[in-house]
């Protein structure tokens, strides 16, 4: 039984945060964060958002882009660092507004890599026929764990949430191959202290400029093809020069790679399906195309995926 992605869905709050915006509040420029991370704005919730509220709106996109009724899922996964709170899950209260009533439900904590990790979950349980409609969502709302006083770091994160309706598709389709990987050693690199995010910024580039292009070339190694077969590419989008370094990895020219952390900055677990659902509402990505999907995050931890695209 194949398992591929039916239905794409993705949320931003409508409140937008220009490098401007920080200049007012924090020792940095314009220019310091787009030469440096290709970031020009990002999205901040209010106070009145929280991430279940944008794993809601997301996932009701996803749903109905699905053609499926939110009765018929079977299980919600949501990869997220930053729920409302430690309990309920944010899955739970997803399952609660959405009415999936017979739906199982769970968090998942892989950080930025968290969507990759929740993706091949929902895979096992498909091909595996245990159950046949699986929402999976990446969202944060990363601006209540930013320290606002720290230039090396507030100046990366923004909310979001992104959705994808994962379940059976014709044979041929779907994931092809995946790797998933943490390394607890290099923990100290990206963590939360006292309800903020630190983060040693050197140690994590190092880090991902070299996992990132491993771990693409990887997938489409297992995936049994050539890195000319490979349609379009989309990065976790946390710095341009990281995610350049994935696409020149495989070759691939900069009109099929997903670009779009210089509107959104790095919105952790929510980066890659907002990406995956922006690019397949602007048409990019047909049926038929070979995707390679990769992430890392605190943990550390990474994750990479094949998909040929098709229901």
């Amino acid at each position: 039984m194949a398992c591929g992605v039916i239905g794409v869905g993705h949320y931003l709050p409508e409140r937008v945060m220009t490098n401007f915006d920080l200049e007012k509040i924090v020792d940095t420029t314009d220019e310091w964060i787009r030469t440096r991370t290709g970031i020009e704005t990002r999205h901040i919730a209010t106070d009145e958002e929280d991430t279940s509220d944008l794993a809601y709106q997301a996932s009701l996109k996803a749903i109905e882009d699905a053609g499926i009724k939110a009765s018929e899922i079977d299980l919600i996964l949501v990869a997220t660092i930053t729920p409302d709170q430690p309990f309920p899950s944010v899955s739970c209260q997803l399952q609660e507004r959405l009415g999936a009533t017979k739906a199982a439900a769970m968090d998942l904590g892989a950080a930025c890599a968290g969507f990759m990790y929740g993706m091949v979950t929902a895979q096992q349980f498909i091909e595996t026929n245990m159950y046949q409609n699986i929402l999976v969502v990446g969202a944060e709302k990363l601006s209540k764990i930013t320290d606002w006083t720290d230039r090396n770091t507030c100046v990366l994160f923004g909310d979001g949430a992104g959705a994808a309706v994962m379940s059976h598709v014709p044979e041929g389709k779907g994931i092809l191959s995946f790797e998933l990987g943490a390394d607890g050693t290099g923990g100290t690199a990206l963590y939360q202290e006292s309800d903020m995010i630190r983060m040693n910024g050197r140690e994590v580039f190092k880090f991902a400029v070299r996992q990132m292009p491993e771990s693409s070339e990887a997938v489409v190694e297992k995936a049994g093809l050539n890195k000319e077969d490979v349609d379009f590419l989309i990065p976790h989008q946390a710095n341009v020069r990281i995610m350049e370094a994935a696409r020149e990895r495989l070759g691939i020219s900069q009109d099929r790679m997903a670009y779009s952390i210089n509107k959104y900055g790095n919105t952790s677990a929510a980066s890659i399906p907002i990406a995956l659902s922006e690019e397949v509402n602007s048409g990019k990505i047909k049926d038929g195309d070979v995707i390679v999907l990769v992430g890392f995050g605190g943990g550390l931890t990474w994750g990479a995926i094949t998909l040929k695209w098709g229901k």
